[in-house]
Parts: structure tokens; sequence; C-alpha cells
């Protein structure tokens, strides 16, 4: 297997695209995917985002958190440089942590079908409180949707070592 050929690339439109666009509102229209290769190997893809930013609804207070997001995918896999667009778009968006991982989560899921996926956002403490919000989902009817309820119960056991907040 040596490379890929044009047709699996077909709408990946932003990689290497010198004349992106910045969203400054929420846009999940910008993520785009490609095939997945491999769809019958289980493996991890885990993306981090240290510089995610979004609004308090109520003050319009900016919140700053690393987003983790990791997924085991099925037939397609996201765009990197789209999920960075997509992240940033959420700069000017209005809501609470939990809800920004949530949909995050629920947009990636519509947009990749994944069999495994979890997404986590660290939040830096604003009022004295950092808030941790951690959803995950795995495909229905296989043996990720059991991982998934297993790893929503134990997701915190061992928690990390925080030493960037």
């Amino acid at each position: 297997m040596s490379g890929r050929k044009a047709e699996e690339l077909q709408g990946v439109t932003l990689l290497g695209n010198q004349g992106t666009g910045y969203s400054y509102q929420y846009d999940p229209g910008v993520l785009e995917s490609f095939v997945n290769k491999h769809p019958g190997n289980d493996y991890f893809v885990k993306f981090n985002c240290p510089e995610f930013t979004s609004l308090c609804p109520m003050t319009g207070q900016p919140d700053f958190a690393t987003i983790y997001i990791s997924l085991v995918p099925d037939q397609r896999l996201v765009e990197s440089k789209s999920l960075k667009l997509y992240l940033f778009s959420f700069r000017n968006h209005g809501d609470f942590h939990e809800d920004c991982v949530n949909i995050i989560m629920k947009d990636l899921i519509a947009l990749l079908d994944p069999k495994y996926i979890e997404v986590w956002g660290k939040f830096t403490p604003r009022g004295g409180i950092s808030i941790d919000p951690f959803c995950n989902y795995g495909k229905p009817g296989t043996r990720w949707e059991e991982a998934a309820q297993k790893r929503l119960f134990y997701h915190d056991m061992n928690p990390e070592k925080v030493d960037n907040r």
C-alpha cells in the first residue's frame, strides 16, 4: 500500500488551501472526512486541542480548555485541519462547558459514524473552579457500546496530574 489516490481525497478541500477562512461562529459545516483505509483494524486516533476557547452564555467571558478527542474509526476519519477550524469556530460560541463537549461529540458522530468516540474538556478555572466534562459513545450493537459504558463508569478512576492550570 503506497499513499493515497486522488479519489480517496475527494472532499478534502481545506488541507493545503492557503486561502482558508476562519469562521468566528460555530460551524459544523467546515468538518471534512476521508476514507479509512484500515476499517478492519481497531485503533485509536487522539486529537489534543490545548487552545480551545468558547464563551460563557451568561457573561460572555471567555472560557479556555484543552479538548481531548479519542476515537476508534470505522469507515471515515476526520481531516485534522477541518477539525482545527471547527474547534476554532467555538471562539464566539456561547455555551456551557458540558454543552460544548457534547456538541463536538455529536457532530463528529454525524460526520464519521465511529466505532467509539470520547470527548473530554479540561477547562481552566474561572471563579476558583475548573470543570472537566467527559462524554463518550460506542456504536450500538457492537462491543464498543459496552466499552463506552465501562469507560464512562471508570473514566476518572486514575486521574492524571494536571500541571497546566
